[in-house]
């Protein structure tokens, strides 16, 4: 019934992706920036009522199929061509973004270029109103480019926790699960094989677990998915799903499954509002390079405390400060997290670990102000502690570890996440 209709199907040079390589120079960056392609996305979405524009290959097979109906109606082409506005947009917003040299200092005007990606039924709680905004302030695709391939609509808090349980995941170079409640990881855990890596993330905290997100880092296996769908969770994250293990999670139809995008883009800025205007910092992505910390006590860490040291260092990173970590064979084991006490926080994470603590490896994400939480720490089964340093007290909580035959290393780097 609408007659005929112009169709402008366009992908645009690889930008993003090329920039996203360390190896790129501002000759190929330049070569990569599409000039008569976003100038046709425009003019196309801006007839919309008369041109069908269609930028985003997720889009191809419903367009083919109103194509083949004839339901190509004007709420649909309206669509398309607001996809096709934020798409030129977030381009144009990348390129300015690579050419701002950020790193270096920040504007004395800084213009944020985001743009709508869903209209939220609520915000944090029912009685405030919530969207999502997508853009490359951030650096790279991230969550704002996850493919929701099942479920129902996302919710305000649901991104956030998935976005924390995808960086949390992230942070490692082997297979990794992590699980998330409320922007903290329950469960965390690294094993070559993936099944057993969910099975002991999982062990961290079954019951906080429950209701929760769960990330992987590598594509969800049958065998991991029919583990994964035995407990209640609100979404399920990875780069890739097997075909029949994502059949094995469709089976749970209040559960949202999201494929993650190629990781990639540059390092990006973290936003944060206070009344009246926003806080901007790089993000904590900095690798942290276990061969130059500082052993201060007289006892080194074995092997094993070692690598679980390190594996501790990378989860305390992922949690709210005051932030303690408890890891033991790349699992972990007990978490205190959003003390204003960090003593406080020791004893929760002892509290969670119980009897797992023993032989487990502590990470702070500051240092000790005083010795009590080493003490607290031995008390509870803890024989080998990574911190930052630098307390005026350092000193005195050296001692009490050595004391204690416990090993201790100072990293020199904070990494508080309030």
């Amino acid at each position: 019934g609408i007659g005929l209709i112009d169709m402008v199907v366009v992908n645009l040079y690889p930008f993003v992706e090329t920039v996203s390589r360390e190896s790129v120079d501002l000759t190929e960056a330049l070569e990569n920036i599409d000039i008569g392609g976003p100038t046709l996305v425009r003019a196309s979405a801006k007839n919309f009522p008369h041109v069908l524009v269609v930028v985003d290959p997720q889009d191809y097979e419903e367009t083919a199929q109103r194509l083949g109906e004839g339901t190509l109606d004007e709420g649909f082409r309206k669509n398309l061509a607001r996809k096709a506005f934020r798409h030129v947009a977030l381009y144009d917003t990348a390129i300015a973004d690579y050419l701002s040299e950020r790193s270096e200092e920040f504007p004395e005007e800084l213009t944020i270029g985001m743009v709508k990606a869903q209209e939220l039924r609520y915000g944090e709680n029912p009685h405030q109103k919530g969207a999502f905004y997508a853009g490359t302030l951030s650096g790279g695709t991230g969550i704002a480019g996850a493919r929701q391939l099942w479920g129902k609509e996302l919710s305000f808090n649901n991104i956030a926790d998935a976005d924390a349980a995808w960086k949390t995941a992230s942070e490692f170079e082997g297979p990794a699960v992590s699980i998330i409640k409320h922007m903290n990881p329950c469960g965390l855990a690294s094993h070559e094989d993936l099944t057993e890596a969910y099975r002991r993330a999982l062990a961290g905290d079954p019951v906080s677990a429950f209701g929760g997100i769960v990330a992987c880092n590598r594509q969800i296996d049958p065998a991991t998915a029919k583990e994964i769908a035995k407990v209640f969770y609100e979404i399920v994250i990875a780069p890739g799903f097997n075909e029949e293990a994502l059949t094995i999670l469709k089976k749970r139809k209040n559960l949202r499954i999201l494929e993650m995008p190629p990781a990639g883009g540059a390092e990006g800025l973290e936003v944060k509002t206070v009344q009246g205007g926003f806080l901007i910092q790089m993000q904590d992505s900095g690798a942290d390079d276990p061969s130059s910390w500082r052993c201060v006590t007289k006892r080194r860490p074995t092997n094993e405390e070692m690598i679980d040291l390190a594996f501790a260092w990378k989860a305390a990173k992922h949690v709210k400060s005051n932030a303690i970590v408890l890891a033991k064979g790349s699992a972990l084991v007990g978490m205190g997290a959003g003390q204003p006490n960090r003593v406080n926080s020791v004893h929760l994470a002892l509290r969670a670990a119980g009897e797992r603590a023993k032989g487990s490896a502590l990470a702070s994400d500051a240092f000790f102000p005083f010795a009590d939480n080493v003490e607290m720490a031995s008390a509870g089964g803890v024989g080998a502690v990574v911190q930052p340093g630098g307390s005026v007290r350092d000193e005195e909580v050296i001692k009490a570890a050595d004391s204690l035959g416990m090993a201790m290393l100072f990293t020199g780097v904070r990494h508080f996440k309030h």
